[in-house]
């Protein structure tokens, strides 16, 4: 019993930073319409600069923690504004934005190698004892990331379901001409939308970076998993997109009881394939509609 306890934390652990990348993925989706591979920037960022902000000047950890997730939410805009929006205005495919938002990430990645060195940094925090949650050893800093998370998503809901700016963003993502029509500002509702999945992605790398270390190649594994997640819920819905991330994490670290815990990446992206070969919207996505042309 303890094991499978121990199997399920791990779960909500992982699921936890899954999920918050998950969520800011199908954020921009819902508006900008391709996969944004650049979101992985701002995981990146947003744990460097905490960490700038609290290890090297010696800031209070609370203050640079808000610095990191505001640098990121702010990268995430600077993108969008000078690469992403030019291009869809030369009605670029889909296809050419997702390759210049990858060609984004690892510009990014390689800034962070430059400034702050191949070395792995670390917050320097204290290492405890874990503590027996419900049968489980869990850490202060996992207790945090599994506790934290669903408080986030829950502001998040209350903001996209019961404000008018939340209501206003959502009729955006439906349909953006009638959203016009309604006197909606469509390119701030752009800006914001971006900027939120941007703070998501922050709070998830700062998050890791407190349990694990910092690395400048760090981001490519979290954008994986959370497209990954985003697919399993269905891309472009919210809510679908968090429980996706929630069950990646459960199926991976419950997974490892089955197989050697070297095959834990293997058994997501499996699942990732499945769902891209029999089920490409997700459990809560809808087919799109495509019309033949000539």
């Amino acid at each position: 019993m303890a094991v499978w306890a121990q199997l399920i934390m791990n779960g909500l652990i992982a699921g936890s930073i899954y999920a918050l990348m998950a969520a800011g993925f199908s954020l921009m989706f819902a508006l900008q319409r391709f996969m944004n591979i650049a979101h992985g920037s701002s995981y990146v960022v947003a744990a460097f600069i905490a960490y700038t902000f609290a290890v090297i000047l010696k800031f209070p950890m609370w203050i640079s923690f808000l610095i990191g997730i505001l640098a990121a939410a702010v990268l995430g805009i600077l993108i969008n504004l000078i690469i992403f929006q030019p291009l869809q205005k030369q009605k670029e495919k889909n296809n050419a934005l997702l390759l210049s938002s990858f060609g984004v990430f690892l510009l990014v990645e390689a800034i962070i190698l430059m400034v702050y060195g191949a070395d792995v940094k670390s917050f320097g925090l204290p290492v405890k004892v874990g503590m027996d949650v419900l049968g489980a050893k869990v850490t202060p800093v996992q207790l945090v990331i599994i506790c934290m998370a669903p408080v986030i998503f829950g502001l998040l809901a209350l903001f996209l379901y019961k404000t008018k700016t939340g209501v206003a963003l959502r009729a955006t993502a439906d349909n953006e001409t009638i959203a016009k029509t309604m006197g909606i500002n469509v390119r701030f509702m752009t800006y914001l939308t971006t900027g939120l999945g941007s703070a998501l992605g922050g709070v998830a790398g700062i998050l890791v970076a407190l349990e694990q270390n910092l690395e400048h190649s760090m981001g490519m594994m979290a954008v994986l998993k959370g497209l990954t997640a985003a697919i399993i819920g269905g891309i472009g819905n919210v809510p679908a997109a968090i429980l996706g991330g929630y069950l990646l994490g459960l199926a991976e670290n419950i997974g490892v009881w089955y197989v050697p815990s070297g095959y834990k990446d293997a058994i997501g992206f499996g699942v990732f394939i499945l769902f891209l070969l029999f089920r490409p919207q997700g459990f809560f996505g809808e087919k799109r509609r495509e019309e033949a042309s000539g």
